[in-house]
């Protein structure tokens, strides 16, 4: 099961999720998109918060109503971080979640510790977590092939680029033999290596001439 939420609407069109339980952060973390948000209490047991940026979105682009919407939430959603104020939330793009072999079900590390942020929330704003909570929807969505149908289209887009490309290569390298072609032809019809019938005639020696000569 994972839980959907609407950022507010100012912040613009933003899906905040998480996961029910440890597995379903398993999932989460192994079908996750490029433009997804991780967001988590920091060393306290929390939900695992995401929000998914638009395409072409990077973290630098959070607004500051979005980002205290996901902090709000995932405070919320931890046990022990719900009860204290002044917390830290830690966020970080969802491709620098590490995942390794020994690690618990649920469990992430980070490839590179500096590109994960930290955000202070000094309490819980019930304003926030009660708007975030009314527009919540459980779903069961297989993630995997939610993954895989992204993977597809971008390989499809891949293609289509790739043939769009050659395709210009192709007028391109046609223009430029039409070019070279046109100069070549020009070339010839320069007025200085031209010769005209009628000097054609002025220096050719006629049949009696020839005759003449012959003879």
């Amino acid at each position: 099961m994972v839980f959907y939420f609407k950022a507010r609407p100012d912040v613009g069109d933003y899906s905040i999720f998480m996961g029910l339980d440890k597995y379903e952060n398993e999932e989460l973390i192994k079908y996750g998109f490029p433009e997804d948000i991780w967001f988590h209490v920091d060393k306290m047991s929390s939900a695992h918060v995401y929000v998914r940026l638009q395409k072409g979105q990077t973290i630098d682009d959070i607004s500051e109503g979005l980002l205290e919407d996901c902090a709000q939430l995932v405070k919320a959603n931890s046990i022990q971080g719900n009860k204290v104020n002044n917390i830290d939330v830690v966020y970080t793009p969802w491709s620098n979640l590490k995942k390794t072999a020994s690690m618990d079900v649920g469990q992430v590390g980070f490839y590179n510790p500096k590109m994960v942020r930290t955000v202070r929330v000094e309490k819980r704003i019930n304003d926030i977590v009660n708007r975030l909570n009314r527009t919540k929807v459980e779903r069961k969505p297989d993630l995997k092939a939610e993954r895989e149908a992204v993977n597809a289209a971008e390989r499809a887009e891949r293609k289509q680029h790739l043939r769009e490309k050659k395709r210009r290569e192709e007028l391109e390298r046609l223009e430029k033999e039409r070019q070279a072609e046109l100069r070549s032809y020009k070339g010839l019809m320069v007025s200085e290596k031209m010769t005209s019938n009628k000097q054609i005639a002025a220096t050719s020696k006629s049949l009696q001439e020839l005759e003449d000569d012959f003879m």
